[in-house]
């Protein structure tokens, strides 16, 4: 049985209708997008060791579909649903080869950046556990550091304020060993520190999709 519902597991991740789905998320009749979202993170999590086949054969694709189609949304529950979703995927162990790519990327770390600033503490909350993978990856591309070392003051002032609303300890925990790492880390090559009073004191920056830094007033979105 166990055979079986792994092969219906694959043969639904590789059919030509895996794509729909971030479409399918997205429509405005809530029932539908609820009911594509359930059934995506079903497919998502439950399997976990097709899952991290697919992921790696389909990553390019796939992490470009979710990023521009769902984190980039502009309506705040498709946010809110898919970046707890992309926490399942890449806090789950047999997908750490697709944890090592993401936090490979500067556009990642863009968009997770650009979540922190959500007015929402959960999406805030859940975009944190995906950012603090990237401050904990011991081998962080140069473009990676030099992006968390432009602006580290504004990201430590950021965490020294950052609260959820129950007491939690293990994020308590985690947030200070963010925080000590961001403060301890040394650039590789020259930064591009003529960028860093484009910010206004508080805030986080904000990146377009070509990674460049540029100013923008708080993104409101669909409630």
């Amino acid at each position: 049985f166990s055979h079986n519902f792994s092969n219906i597991y694959r043969s639904v991740l590789k059919s030509k209708h895996m794509k729909k789905f971030f479409d399918y998320m997205q429509i405005i009749e809530f029932d539908v997008a609820s009911d594509a979202t359930e059934t995506f993170k079903e497919l998502m999590t439950r399997h976990k060791s097709t899952v991290s086949e697919f992921l790696v054969e389909n990553y390019d694709w796939f992490l470009t579909e979710f990023s521009a189609k769902l984190l980039e949304s502009a309506n705040y529950i498709t946010i809110r649903q898919d970046i707890k979703i992309l926490g399942y995927i890449l806090l789950n162990l047999s997908n750490s080869a697709l944890m090592t790519c993401y936090v490979g990327s500067k556009d990642n770390l863009r968009i997770l950046m650009n979540l922190l600033r959500e007015a929402s503490k959960n999406t805030q909350l859940d975009a944190f556990h995906a950012f603090k993978l990237f401050v904990a990856n011991r081998n962080k591309p140069t473009d990676i550091i030099n992006i968390i070392m432009v602006n580290r003051s504004k990201l430590l002032h950021f965490f020294a304020s950052f609260k959820v609303d129950k007491e939690n300890e293990q994020f308590e925990a985690d947030k200070a060993q963010v925080a000590k790492e961001i403060a301890e880390l040394k650039a590789k090559g020259p930064l591009f520190s003529a960028e860093l009073h484009k910010f206004p004191a508080g805030h986080l920056p904000i990146y377009d999709h070509s990674g460049h830094l540029m100013i923008t007033e708080k993104n409101h979105r669909t409630r």
